[in-house]
């Protein structure tokens, strides 16, 4: 398949606007509209499950699919991270510590990754997405102040995840996409 043909695909157009909400999270974090920013943010968590969804659903799995998720993560993360200074700088401020590791867990990843393959991996292991998941719920419920704690354990999860994916950027030969764990990584090294 060609690029034209793949970015077509009904969960590669998913992830595509995952990535295209961040200049609208910008926009509502720089007017200080917290909760259409929060609504928003949700809505991107959705669209983040829903391509994985369509690909597998679909039989519509492909290498940019896997590139254009990672893209996504990236970008939608990255976002959070810049808004939630915007938005809630006192808040961020006191979780600091767990913040920083957070940021430092999904930057150092992907700078490795890019610096040993020039370009962006996108192993999507079961560490990262649980580690996504509980950093999504944590940062809403930080920032809508329901709980602090979740947050916290995000800042751990994230951490382990970010040792496995670099651990399996090390490790790895060429880069490759859907490596499940540093386990895989192992058995398949090529």
């Amino acid at each position: 398949m060609h690029f034209q043909e793949d970015i077509l695909k009904p969960p590669n157009l998913v992830s595509s606007l995952r990535i295209l909400i961040a200049p609208l999270l910008f926009a509502f974090a720089f007017l200080g509209m917290e909760y259409w920013f929060i609504g928003a943010l949700i809505f991107s968590g959705f669209t983040d499950v829903l391509d994985g969804y369509l690909a597998r659903k679909l039989n519509m799995i492909t290498p940019l699919g896997a590139h254009l998720d990672s893209w996504g993560d990236f970008t939608v993360y990255s976002t959070m991270a810049i808004c939630a200074w915007i938005l809630w700088p006192e808040i961020t401020q006191r979780e600091l510590p767990y913040y920083a590791l957070i940021v430092l867990s999904f930057l150092l990843p992907v700078l490795i990754g890019i610096f040993k393959f020039g370009k962006l991996t996108g192993y999507h292991t079961w560490s990262v997405k649980l580690a996504v998941l509980v950093t999504f719920v944590g940062y809403i419920a930080l920032y809508t102040q329901i709980a602090s704690w979740p947050f916290v354990l995000a800042s751990f999860l994230a951490v382990l995840a970010g040792i496995e994916e670099i651990l399996i950027t090390l490790i790895m030969r060429r880069e490759r996409t859907d490596v499940r764990s540093i386990f895989y990584a192992l058995r398949h090294r090529e």
